[in-house]
């Protein structure tokens, strides 16, 4: 599979994975008690945590340049 494929597929992985993270957030983020110390951490662990899951898929994508 070449260069381009691979970055093509991981493109709409990548689309496809963040939105479906984004949907599990917030219904997770909707059944939290409603105070600001807890959903912000919350958000803020949620907000940094979506791109270790990406990581391998980066890696396959740039390999075989």
């Amino acid at each position: 599979m070449g260069a381009r494929q691979r970055k093509l597929i991981g493109m709409f992985a990548i689309l496809a994975f963040v939105a479906a993270y984004a949907v599990a957030a917030v219904a997770i983020g909707e059944r939290l008690p409603d105070h600001i110390a807890i959903q912000a951490l919350f958000y803020g662990v949620v907000g940094l945590a979506w791109g270790v899951p990406i990581l391998p898929l980066i890696s396959w994508m740039n390999r075989g340049r």
